[in-house]
């Protein structure tokens, strides 16, 4: 009877642990909301998708929480923030040191809107501090960074020379046809033509076209 009573005993307790480490489970699953369902994603706004975009640019690993000095500047200025007049591009470099916490080379995205409310004063100057808020943010809504094209090379007038094939001399003038296209193989070697004329004839078929339109004539 006691072995009995001891195994039931052991039982209810490992059945106890069971249901507790069962709850702590559900707890852990509910992400501590008192209903116990799943906490959803919360959606972003427009202005935090832009400052994610703005702020992942030119870094593949980078998560979008955090902005550079770099891509703040760009912001500002793909965004029409820098108007040249209000604000500056000194403005803003001295803002993004204002609100970056030392010895971080970073802000986050709060960080960014006390940046902005900042601003905002400064570049909507006869609006209240509210309005210029919402005027200041709707610069920035749904936009992404504005990447530049590739730059044309220029040459300089030394190597228009080096590169102008019509002016080419000697072997280097047969590497080319008139264009200034490449002949390939036919310009770099000795290639045997069986047209009966001598290689570096130019005037090739000219004869019988003389001949026949004399006669013609």
């Amino acid at each position: 009877m006691a072995e009995c009573k001891s195994k039931s005993v052991r039982g209810a307790a490992k059945g106890d642990r069971a249901k507790e480490k069962g709850a702590k489970h559900h707890v852990a699953d509910s992400n501590g909301t008192p209903d116990g369902d799943a906490a959803t994603p919360q959606e972003l706004s427009s202005l935090e998708e832009a400052f994610r975009k703005f702020a992942i640019l030119g870094d593949t690993r980078a998560m979008g929480r955090d902005m550079n000095g770099k891509n703040w500047s760009k912001l500002c200025k793909d965004c029409n923030i820098i108007d040249g007049r209000n604000v500056t591009i000194t403005d803003v470099d001295i803002m993004f040191s204002k609100v970056k916490p030392k010895s971080f080379r970073t802000i986050n995205f709060d960080q960014f809107k006390d940046a902005l409310q900042e601003l905002a004063q400064k570049r909507f100057k006869g609006k209240n501090e509210e309005e210029a808020i919402q005027e200041l943010h709707k610069l920035i809504e749904g936009n992404s960074p504005v990447i530049s094209g590739v730059t044309k090379s220029v040459l300089s007038p030394a190597l228009t020379r080096l590169t102008d094939t019509s002016k080419f001399t000697g072997s280097h003038k047969e590497r080319f046809d008139q264009s200034g296209r490449g002949r390939g193989k036919a310009g770099r070697e000795y290639l045997v033509h069986e047209t009966g004329y001598v290689v570096g004839y130019k005037h090739a078929g000219t004869y019988d076209k003389k001949v026949k339109g004399t006669k013609q004539n």
